[in-house]
């Protein structure tokens, strides 16, 4: 802000509100928005419904409310009077809201902040790896709970709620909807869990993650129901070693498109090259989805603290298919795994 001359910051994306103040809300439809001043201090705008939780986390005199019938815009031209040139984070901001700050406080300029923010984000701390590490422990410990009692005949949403129990039962929420995909649905890899019981001969996609104080684990298990063909072992040990190959591979200094490339190969060369169609992960945070993004050819340096997933995977439409997840750190020799139950096949009972 300095830099670029600017008189404030005018952030409206919760998990950017949430990372800078530690004060976590989901407005909803409602405002909310944080204006950060060049030269000191700020005011965070809230709705009343949440004015008493952000009165906890910053002093009262940071916080300014409005209830449902107000115009919250009203307290945004306080937060923003006698500013000109203002950052926001254009990704998230609509061209309604551009709109009414430039009409009703005449700002000059909207300066796009959100690279930076994002920035400052990909690089964890130490406390901030400290709770990635509880949440992975969380959820190692309740998929292996979950893993032990499948059986052939629960439904996909059975299984979901179950583990859903299980991390509940150690302290932590949901990083997002758990999937379970039996089946031909394993071969869709963003599958929605559905009533299809197990059978046998289904391969088990699980697909979960634990939050701790806001921070996602994220991670990827396998089962196969009855006995595994040879089919079925060809296919797992192959993205297992795609998986293997890619952690090898992350250290400071080389470029998420040469982690892709290290599990790309592996599946090229096992022949199942056009079965491989996502990247091979995402970053990991306040966000299930975050910088940096790992896709095929992408030049982004690794830095020690980055946190992400490495989750190679084989989708065959209408037989089945397979992704082994694992959360890691990066360190300037290598990486540190997070997630660090069995990933071996598990076999379920029929």
């Amino acid at each position: 802000m300095s830099a670029r001359r600017l008189d404030a910051a005018y952030i409206t994306k919760p998990v950017s509100i949430a990372y800078l103040t530690g004060f976590w809300a989901d407005p909803h439809e409602r405002l909310m928005s944080l204006s950060v001043y060049a030269t000191e201090g700020m005011i965070l705008v809230v709705p009343g419904i949440e004015a008493q939780r952000a009165t906890a986390v910053l002093k009262p005199s940071f916080v300014l409310a409005w209830v449902d019938g107000e115009d919250p815009y009203k307290l945004v031209e306080k937060a923003l009077a006698g500013c000109h040139e203002v950052a926001v984070e254009k990704e998230h901001m609509t061209l309604l809201s551009a709109e009414t700050l430039t009409a009703r406080i005449g700002l000059s300029k909207l300066v796009d902040i959100g690279p930076e923010v994002k920035r400052l984000r990909r690089i964890k701390g130490t406390g901030e790896i400290e709770t990635l590490q509880r949440a992975a422990a969380i959820a190692d410990a309740a998929g292996d709970e979950v893993l032990s009692r499948l059986h052939g005949g629960q439904t996909e949403i059975a299984v979901a709620e179950m583990l859903a129990g299980f991390i509940a039962e150690r302290g932590g929420t949901l990083s997002f909807e758990t999937l379970v995909q039996s089946g031909p649905n394993s071969a869709m890899p963003h599958g929605r869990p559905s009533s299809r019981r197990l059978e046998v001969g289904d391969f088990v996609l699980v697909d979960f993650g634990a939050q701790v104080d806001g921070y996602k684990a994220d991670m990827t298990r396998m089962a196969v129901v009855g006995e595994p063909s040879a089919r079925h072992l060809e296919i797992h040990q192959l993205v297992l070693d795609a998986h293997d190959a890619a952690i090898e591979a992350v250290r400071a200094g080389v470029t998420t498109g040469e982690i892709d490339a290290a599990a790309r190969r592996v599946i090229d060369h096992g022949g199942h090259g056009d079965r491989f169609f996502h990247r091979i992960g995402h970053g990991i945070g306040l966000e299930e989805h975050e910088d940096p993004s790992l896709d095929p050819g992408s030049a982004t340096v690794l830095e020690a603290g980055m946190v992400f997933t490495v989750e190679p995977g084989i989708y065959i439409p209408g037989w089945g298919g397979v992704r082994i997840e694992d959360d890691v750190v990066v360190e300037q020799d290598g990486c540190r795994v997070l997630t660090r139950s069995d990933r071996s096949l598990r076999i379920v009972a029929v």
